[in-house]
């Protein structure tokens, strides 16, 4: 053994177990990701397959770098399907990535872009940040982005949230998916080095999504050791006493079957193929007992504590779980099945701020400003009563126009008179029809005859009514008092001549400038 990331002590362990020790037939660990990365690349030529159960860079999975790399536990990237499976469940088609600028979050975001390329969901911005998050914040905002995936550690996550509180990014209407696998009540660690009150970092917390891979299966299957999940945790805690508990464990014990079974495939096909052969010829020169040990693992699957085990070009299909951080505690919402591809979400466990899930974008709805309809019907009622009252009226007029007080009141004036109002109550009617009743062409026509209706009615109207107080005006004007006849033919053709005057300005104004339907926008309001 030797200390976590000490490159030197690590590869000099390495090479003095090749140079010194026995024919060893595969490698079975790294965890530091650099010194893990080195032994890999070296591999290949001692023909030796590695295993292991922590290094989860996603460096690691080119396989033409590392063709003899093998891990049992998922890479950093196996997230982003997981990722891809949540967004297409919730229907979130624009989101936005806020990345720590560390080598292992860069990586896990690229991937990420390249995942959703082509799948119809737009990455409408990419922020990173060294150490201050909040002007990255304030960007995504500016973008109006709802749905933000987080790739930073803890000490950054505080900072994040805290600079979501300040420009009110959480809520109904946002949602944080950032990583899982920080440790319990992370943020007590890093509360003090931050300006924000502790109630309102939790306040900006409060429904996040972490995404991180499975440390246990949670089926209640046997597994090829016998065990159930459940079954290996008890005995795993038991014996481990007060020991501190790794969440890799499950798969270091997953890494040991795999070695057993892929020895157990090696030897069988020995059997099989070359009687004279067995694994302990083994020597680091022998490429052709290497390549068999490579095959075999390659063929993996069964079922392990971690859930099923199978490789994919060297790479753990896992399971990736979601949890949803929920009144001060991280509560488990769903799993990810990478080797069925499936997404399974716990609708009873996950909570929303708001009564539904975020929307990914501000919802533009453009909406028609119409006239009430209630409005509407109570003026047409009205205008029905006037017009019904004018119609009694005129009737009346027509039927009494031969008594003397009516011939006196000049019969023929009333009934212009009736007649425009008449006309100026029907384009009230007309005025009422806007755009929810009546298609775009028809409602121009309506301009037009709406226009001429009300002017025409108006003229004849009040046209009359001038003509009969001009009259009155005239009589009585004449000082000598001598007998002035002026007759209604004389008023017919002072209200003709005004109607000419409007009918020559209406048929201008409908040949040189046409009446047009025009839309005309308002400012945007926050729908109730």
């Amino acid at each position: 053994s030797f200390p976590q990331c000490d490159n030197a002590k690590g590869l000099k362990a390495f090479y003095d177990a090749i140079k010194y020790g026995p024919n060893h037939l595969m490698v079975f660990g790294g965890v530091c990701a650099t010194v893990t990365s080195i032994i890999a690349e070296s591999l290949k030529g001692w023909n030796l397959v590695q295993l292991s159960f922590a290094a989860t860079t996603p460096e690691l999975a080119d396989k033409k770098k590392y063709p003899y790399f093998f891990r049992t536990v998922p890479s950093d990237n196996a997230v982003n399907p997981a990722i891809l499976k949540l967004l297409k469940y919730y229907q979130w088609k624009r989101v936005g990535t806020l990345t720590q600028d560390v080598q292992r979050f860069s990586e896990v975001r690229n991937d990420l872009t390249g995942v959703l390329y082509g799948e119809d969901i737009e990455i409408s911005d990419t922020e990173s940040f060294s150490n201050d998050p909040c002007t990255s914040v304030k960007k995504l905002k500016g973008n109006d982005v709802r749905i933000i995936l987080g790739q930073f550690d803890e000490e950054m996550a505080v900072k994040v949230f805290c600079c979501a509180y300040d420009e009110e990014m959480y809520g109904s209407k946002y949602q944080w998916i950032i990583p899982g696998w920080y440790e319990n009540l992370w943020w007590e660690s890093w509360i003090n080095s931050s300006q924000c009150l502790s109630k309102n970092l939790l306040a900006a917390m409060e429904g996040y999504i972490g995404v991180d891979f499975e440390p246990l299966s949670s089926k209640m299957i046997k597994t090829i050791s016998g065990r159930t999940p459940q079954q290996y945790e008890k005995e795993y805690n038991a014996k481990r006493g007060d020991g501190q508990s790794s969440k890799f464990h499950g798969y270091a014990y997953d890494g040991i079957w795999v070695i057993a079974k892929t020895l157990q495939r090696a030897m069988k096909y020995l059997n099989a193929t070359n009687k004279h052969q067995k694994i302990e010829d083994f020597n680091y020169t022998n490429h052709k007992l290497g390549k068999i040990f490579l095959d075999a693992m390659n063929e993996t699957n069964f079922f392990g504590v971690t859930g099923q085990v199978v490789f994919r070009n060297g790479e753990r299909m896992g399971t990736i779980k979601f949890t949803q951080f929920q009144e001060r505690k991280e509560v488990k919402v769903g799993e990810y099945n990478a080797v069925a591809d499936t997404l399974e979400i716990s609708n009873n466990s996950i909570r929303f701020q708001g009564l539904e899930p975020p929307k990914d974008k501000t919802i533009i709805q453009e909406e028609l400003r119409k006239i009430s309809l209630p409005l509407y019907s109570i003026l047409s009622a009205l205008t029905i009563l006037g017009m019904i009252m004018a119609s009694a009226f005129l009737f009346f007029n027509i039927k009494n126009r031969n008594q003397k007080l009516i011939k006196m009141s000049s019969p023929y004036m009333n009934n212009l008179i009736i007649l425009g109002g008449m006309l100026s109550y029907a384009s009230i009617f007309l005025f009422g029809l806007d755009g929810s009743f009546v298609s775009e062409k028809t409602f121009e026509t309506l301009c037009t005859v709406r226009t001429w209706i009300l002017t025409v009615g108006y003229t004849t109207a009040f046209g009359a009514m001038f003509a009969k107080t001009w009259r009155v005006h005239a009589i009585f004007k004449n000082v000598k008092m001598k007998k002035k006849i002026i007759k209604d033919q004389k008023l017919l053709v002072i209200v003709g001549g005004m109607l000419l005057i409007d009918l020559c300005i209406l048929i201008c104004w409908q040949v040189v400038d046409p009446l047009r339907r025009t839309v005309e926008k308002y400012n945007m309001e926050v729908c109730p």
